[in-house]
């Protein structure tokens, strides 16, 4: 299971004592979050592992879900369906940062020939609300509603840098720094330190923390009352673009960009 599935579940299980709780529901939820592009068809036996529920459990979310079409069956293999889409179009029709950024991202993509995405911080990860790829760049596929670990990602260094200090002290003393490259930062010490130089800076840069031949850069998108409400940034090849030329050629124009969003954000 991903840390963010584990933490997710973890917190549905501290209210399991809540009587206004529905843990039916929060079951039903978990065995979404089941599948993913990894795991696209899946029999009760292998939901049942992921999530840790019993196969009773499964089965009956799985029966709701079917009969409610967000879940197809073929041959005792479960798979989503596309109703299952209107649970994220709710948020992202709902939210002005989502329906207005595209046309930003678009031209700073064409500008660069690059990929260029905006992010938000929720819990311990970013998730990818917009995203305009130009070529696709990393081993993942990277799509709206993906989330990544934020510390070793550029949009989540940039948010994590802006958090209030209590938020901050808490995220660092929970977060687990586990190496996606030799190059990770995996020492909590120089996260805060690093953070800090973004805070002070106003981008995160990564060389390949998040993956073997990513490089990107990262700036905050503040809404009307300057308040950081999201991330956007480029990513490249390091074999295309050298980390300074990233800091001369991208950086001004993701700059102008969050600026020019940021003014049609109602603060």
């Amino acid at each position: 299971m991903r840390p963010a599935e584990v933490a997710s579940d973890q917190h549905a299980d501290e209210h399991a004592g809540d009587p206004n709780f529905m843990a039916s529901l929060a079951r039903g939820l978990r065995v979404i979050r089941a599948f993913s592009e990894h795991r696209r068809n899946l029999t009760i036996s292998q939901v049942s592992q992921t999530t840790g529920l019993s196969r009773a459990a499964v089965r009956r979310c799985l029966y709701t879900l079917h009969m409610l079409g967000y879940v197809g069956e073929d041959n005792k293999r479960f798979f989503l369906r596309p109703q299952v889409l209107t649970l994220g179009h709710a948020y992202l029709s709902s939210t002005p940062l989502a329906v207005v950024a595209q046309p930003y991202l678009d031209d700073v993509s064409r500008a660069l020939r690059e990929s260029c995405s905006a992010a938000i911080l929720d819990g311990d990860d970013i998730v990818y609300i917009c995203r305009s790829a130009e070529t696709r760049i990393m081993s993942i596929s990277l799509f709206v509603g993906t989330r990544l670990p934020a510390y070793c990602t550029s949009m989540g260094q940039v948010l994590l840098a802006h958090l209030p200090d209590d938020a901050l002290a808490a995220y660092m003393a929970r977060v687990r720094l586990v190496a996606r490259t030799d190059r990770t930062i995996t020492a909590v010490p120089k996260l805060r330190k690093v953070l800090s130089g973004v805070r002070e800076n106003g981008f995160a840069l990564l060389d390949q923390e998040l993956e073997v031949g990513l490089r990107s850069i990262a700036v905050p998108v503040r809404d009307g009352r300057g308040a950081v409400v999201a991330a956007i940034n480029v990513g490249t090849h390091s074999s295309r673009v050298s980390l300074d030329a990233m800091k001369a050629t991208f950086l001004p124009l993701l700059q102008q960009s969050a600026r020019s969003l940021g003014q049609v954000l109602v603060g």
